[in-house]
């Protein structure tokens, strides 16, 4: 219950979205002039809303020079939370006039999870919640969600992600492949063969070459190879001859089970990381988040 009651006690202190509005903007604009034409509002009227909001907070927020209205330190600093604030009451207006009936899930994925393993999957969730509509983008590396739209990530790595909580998904096993014409080229009777062999690296993993080497007990160092963005396509450079390429084995499978890539040297290396579903910390009751996270715990359920 105290929580409760914090709650109720800060928000008598919460103004009128409209004094807000007009705030934010004359800090960011510079003037009352600007703010006004932005707002689609009169001058006067942006003048009395921050007048308003003055008188209502008890604080002065400008210092008046000549019909200039600067911000105080202070003020600047509240504008900016209540910048973030106003962004967050609009996309949550924009979600609910797009889909009134059962939500939207923005939702950041790696792209060869997203394509190799979560959209074969996608058609059974959407058809238990078929309210739900989900937009998916790409990020390939960990961003702060305060600067995105995001509800959540599908995140490689430890469940490290600030401020955010986190599902464990799977862990990954990888394997060393190249195509059959190279590995006839270029036989390997051992790990260390594939030292004097073109290692293709993935740029978000650069040290996955010398764990897999340390695993089969190769203390040397790791010569530098071609180095890819995604997945995808350093599994096409392999299919094609330029060197050997370390991949998960679910999206190595079927290319292995096709022929069009053999494995260079012994089977799948479980490494010390996994995916993870992440998600900020105030957006966990989200009703689309929470049954999609529901519906990934189900789908991983035994997985390693």
């Amino acid at each position: 219950m105290q929580g409760v009651h914090q709650v109720a006690f800060a928000r008598r202190y919460l103004p009128p979205v409209g004094q807000l509005a007009a705030f934010e903007a004359v800090t960011r604009t510079g003037s009352t002039a600007a703010a006004a034409r932005e707002l689609d509002l009169t001058q006067g009227t942006v003048s009395r809303l921050v007048q308003g909001l003055e008188e209502q907070l008890g604080v002065v927020l400008f210092q008046r020079q000549r019909k200039r209205l600067r911000p105080t330190q202070a003020a600047l600093a509240y504008a900016a939370e209540v910048r973030r604030a106003l962004d967050i009451l609009g996309r949550a207006s924009l979600r609910l006039a797009s889909d009134p009936e059962g939500g939207v899930l923005s939702l950041a994925i790696l792209p060869t999870f997203g394509t190799h393993w979560l959209a074969p999957r996608l058609p059974g969730f959407l058809k238990a919640h078929p309210g739900v509509t989900i937009n998916l983008a790409t990020r390939l590396k960990p961003f702060e969600f305060e600067g995105e739209e995001f509800d959540a990530a599908i995140h490689f790595g430890s469940p490290s992600w600030p401020r955010a909580g986190h599902l464990r998904l799977f862990g990954e096993g990888v394997v060393a492949v190249a195509s059959p014409e190279f590995l006839a080229a270029h036989p390997v009777a051992g790990a260390a063969d594939l030292l004097a062999l073109p290692l293709l690296t993935l740029e978000t993993r650069p040290r996955g070459w010398a764990g897999w080497f340390a695993h089969h007990g190769v203390a040397a160092a790791v010569p530098r190879g071609m180095v890819f963005d995604q997945f995808a396509t350093m599994m096409q450079a392999a299919i094609h001859g330029i060197g050997v390429a370390l991949l998960p084995e679910f999206l190595a499978g079927p290319a292995l089970a096709e022929g069009t890539l053999v494995p260079a040297h012994g089977g799948p290396v479980e490494g010390r990381h996994a995916y993870w579903l992440v998600w900020p910390e105030d957006r966990g009751d989200h009703p689309p988040l929470a049954a999609f996270r529901d519906w990934l715990r189900a789908e991983t359920e035994g997985l390693a």
